[in-house]
């Protein structure tokens, strides 16, 4: 096979790239270059040029190199093995008689490596011929998962490497299990980022993503007497064979510094910013391959390097700790995902690390769309649309301009039509709360340029919208400045604004953006003709990891009943499974992959947790970040409710009683105290049932430590049903609601999110439902506070258990804290509140009750449950 848009570039010596010092913070002019742009190589890194630009010796060496790089790697097993073999020993220098299973890991993904940089290269190349337009999705997490079973099921590589590993003796299987999870995410806005990557480079779309290196994932979660302890998740530490990385994209990022009025070269009034530090931004490229396309895109990862490596005076003096200060704070901004907000400090860095990778990313985008020839800058939005991942990268809004601005000299009315054009928000939440806003003071340090213009953009919206409604209270609901006793910037309406597409992330979620959210904003564009300004955009996932990885033997069934695997790429093929509803033989083939599904959930739990569970029982499992509003509450009270019927059947009605494995899993926020009670009481919960002769073989229940991509692709395709409970109108949309019903699970949940979309996709009969509904959350608050909000009988029963301490027991801490959060609950002239219930846990238990009731009877059907 040969390749059709190979390009020949010359690369810079990676040595001679960590040259520290190229950037001087007192100097301005800096922005928009790439440390090897300072390179007298750099001129040399073009395609392989046509004609007789060369001199005729220079032209015969890289012709000579082209024809060397004519042809892509083999695939056959036998390439397959001499390509391990040379990574084996030539890259890890190891023998063939003495490597490790881990070596033998490293060395594959080598392997793999090579045949994504070729795809790489080559689409890049073919990019740029085109010159196509680009999107750019950025986003401060990426919970991508392993990546190597899913780029070899994407570049149809499956049978070639598998047969290669077992020439060798080696069960490629087992080397998937060698890869730590790319500590880049925590929950679902995390995974949606890297299904989109995955999903984009499958649609053949010229889209990359970008984000930040980080060094540390969130944290690992461990367990100790029940209780989560944070453990550092230095995930990197044995290297990730499949990162790129490029010491020759690396763009500097202020920080701190002055604002001062001078005159440009051609003697013009300009501001420049100066002083302050220097950050710079190294680049790290992932491979993004798609399934069935030639086409691999980038991830492109941002560490964060000091502009000055070491101060050799103040090493000279002694002084050990200040000659690293300035490495030490640089490498702050890419060492941890989320650090803890609780402090000033805490806050202070999570703004430096989303500035730090907002501004190398645009500087990085801005440069590839100059590089065009005769580029215009009113071509711009036809060429670039940067796509804002919640409130985390919002200041790429007034970054966007500064860069236009300051740095390349456009006129402030232009600049502001092409930020407008180009820049897109996607709304994560439907809380007001949750979005980000910063104290003027802390960014006023940090960003001085950025509040000026911020300050800026907002008179000018302010004036138009004085022009339309007058001076009264919608003004100070969509400033972009919020007054108060400390003067804060809303980022997210510094996003709705500068953005040309608002969008949720289900139906529901949409409209509440528009009625609750954001309805001053919507009424804006509502009464400018525009009320299409936010879209709703229901999020999803890709059926190539989450069934076609995650769960191989039902892919095999979805294709063998289908005729092709065109489903992995357009899954309205699937409704032609239903034809064969009613057939016996697909119910049996069904059930033996849950069983298959179940026996591999069993094996890990029992290695993992040491926890042994019945594969013939219900598998009902509940996975996501752990947080009062996602109600993984409820579900262990529930837990707490079956436990005590259990206790009071005799032996002989135990017997009848559906058999039920709960599974619990998720981090809490490190600060975060309720859901870190929520961890400890589900664990003494789960201590207390799984230890009770009576009960435990009906009834088993554990949390999940550590939860993450690999550990999902155990647990989603062995559940039966799982759990998405959260209250009507709190989540946005969900995206392991979506993973399990691709596995044949079946929903417990609420009117909520894109369970609403789900249910109208696939029945009413395929969810228990059960719960109020977002309408009627206010009118549930209003009786409350009137007095009424009653507590059903068997919650009572529940909480007065726990009052009891029967779940902490010896444990004054735990009985105390467990206590503290019954009381809040039943405080209930206060629900709907933070004085009370404020997710309407006691309101909804009565009808959870009852759905979970109908799961059971439902169940005991299997004929009945495989057509579900």
């Amino acid at each position: 096979l040969f390749r059709s848009h190979r390009v020949v570039s010359s690369r810079t010596d990676p040595g001679a790239m960590t040259t520290s010092s190229v950037w001087d913070p007192k100097t301005h002019g800096i922005d928009m270059k790439r440390k090897s742009s300072f390179s007298l190589l750099d001129h040399i890194q073009r395609p392989k040029p046509d004609g007789d630009e060369l001199p005729g010796s220079q032209k015969d060496k890289l012709d000579k190199l082209w024809k060397l790089m004519e042809t892509y790697e083999s695939n056959d097993p036998e390439s397959i093995q001499k390509s391990f073999a040379r990574h084996l020993e030539y890259s890890l220098a190891c023998t063939r008689f003495n490597f490790t299973q881990e070596d033998a890991f490293r060395a594959a993904g080598l392997v793999l490596r090579d045949r994504l940089l070729e795809s790489l290269n080559d689409t890049n190349a073919y990019y740029r011929k085109m010159d196509v337009k680009r999107g750019y999705y950025l986003s401060a997490e990426y919970l991508i998962g392993r990546h190597m079973q899913n780029a070899i099921a994407n570049l149809d590589l499956e049978k070639p490497f598998k047969d290669a590993f077992m020439g060798l003796g080696i069960q490629l299987e087992e080397l998937f299990g060698e890869e730590a999870d790319p500590a880049l995410g925590n929950g679902g806005l995390g995974r949606l980022a890297a299904c989109f990557l995955d999903s984009m480079a499958t649609m053949s779309l010229p889209c990359w993503g970008y984000g930040i290196r980080y060094s540390y994932g969130m944290f690992k979660q461990e367990i100790q007497n029940g209780r989560q302890v944070e453990a550092p998740d230095f995930w990197i530490g044995n290297g990730c064979p499949f990162e790129i990385p490029r010491p020759d994209i690396t763009y500097p990022v202020r920080l701190y510094g002055e604002v001062i009025e001078t005159q440009d070269a051609d003697g013009n009034w300009c501001i420049n910013w100066v002083g302050g530090e220097i950050v710079q931004a190294m680049a790290y490229d992932n491979p993004i391959p798609g399934f069935d396309t030639y086409n691999t895109n980038n991830l492109r990862l941002w560490r964060a390097c000091p502009a000055k490596e070491f101060d050799l005076d103040s090493y000279s003096a002694a002084n050990f700790t200040e000659a690293v200060d300035a490495r030490r704070r640089a490498e702050d901004l890419s060492a941890v995902l989320y650090p803890n907000d609780a402090t000033y400090e805490g806050r202070e860095l999570r703004l430096r690390q989303q500035y730090f990778f907002v501004s190398a990313s645009l500087q990085d985008l801005l440069r590839e769309f100059i590089k065009r020839p005769n580029y215009k800058w009113s071509e711009l939005p036809e060429k670039v649309a940067v796509q804002m991942n919640d409130t985390h990268p919002t200041i790429a809004v007034a970054e966007m301009m500064r860069l236009l601005v300051d740095v390349m000299r456009v006129g402030w009315d232009e600049a502001w039509e092409l930020t407008t054009k180009c820049c897109n928000y996607t709304n994560h939440t439907v809380m007001p709360e949750a979005l980000e806003k910063w104290p003027v003071e802390m960014m006023e340090r940090i960003l001085p340029r950025h509040v000026q213009l911020i300050g800026e953009i907002n008179l000018r919206w302010v004036n138009k919208l004085m022009a339309k409604y007058g001076d009264g209270p919608i003004i100070q609901t969509l400033s972009i400045f919020e007054e108060g006793e400390v003067k804060k910037i809303r980022m997210g309406n510094l996003a709705i604004m500068g953005s040309n597409k608002v969008n949720g992330v289900a139906a529901l979620h949409t409209e509440i953006i528009k009625k609750e959210t954001f309805p001053e904003y919507y009424k804006w564009c509502c009464d400018n003709g525009e009320p299409d300004r936010i879209v709703n955009m229901t999020n999803g996932v890709t059926p190539r990891r989450w069934v076609h990885c995650a769960n191989p033997v039902l892919s095999a069934i979805f294709t063998k009943y289908l005729g092709s695997h065109e489903w992995l790429t357009d899954m309205t093929k699937l409704k032609g499974m239903l034809k064969f509803k009613e057939d016996p033989k697909l119910h049996a083939e069904w059930m033996a992959m849950k069983q298959g599904c179940k026996a591999k959930l069993a094996a890990w739990l029992k290695q993992a947790m040491d926890l042994e569970i019945d594969q013939d029982a219900l598998i009902d499992i509940q996975i996501k970040r752990i947080h009062e509003y996602k109600r993984q509450l409820m579900n262990i009270l529930f837990v707490i409710h079956r436990y005590q019927e259990l206790k009071r059947k005799t032996p002989a009605e135990r017997e009848k009683v559906q058999k039920r494995v709960v599974l619990i899993g998720g981090k809490a926020a490190s600060a975060y105290v309720n859901a870190k009670i929520i961890i400890k009481l589900i664990n003494n919960v789960s201590k207390v049932i799984n230890n009770d002769p009576e009960t435990s073989k009906y009834l088993k229940a554990a949390f999940v430590p550590n939860y993450r991509v690999s550990a999902a692709e155990v647990l989603i395709p062995a559940s039966d049903i799982s759990e998405h409970i959260s209250t009507a109108g709190t989540e946005a949309s969900g995206t392991s609601n979506m993973k399990f019903v691709m596995n044949g699970g079946l929903i417990v949940g609420t009117m909520d999110g894109a369970n609403i979309e789900i249910r109208e996709e696939c029945g009413e009969d395929t969810m228990f439902i059960f719960g109020c509904l977002e309408h009627e959350v206010a009118g549930i608050a209003a009786k409350a506070k009137n007095g009424h909000y009653p507590i059903d009988s068997r919650l009572q029963a529940v909480f007065q258990a726990i009052r009891n301490g029967e779940f902490s027991k010896d444990e004054p801490e735990a009985h105390a804290e467990f206590c503290g959060i019954v009381d809040k609950l039943c405080n209930t002239v206060g629900a709907g509140t933070w004085d009370g219930d404020r997710y309407l846990v006691i309101h909804d238990f009565p009808s959870f009750v009852e759905a979970q009731a109908r799961v059971d009877t439902t169940y005991a059907n299997k004929a009945t449950w495989c057509k579900l």
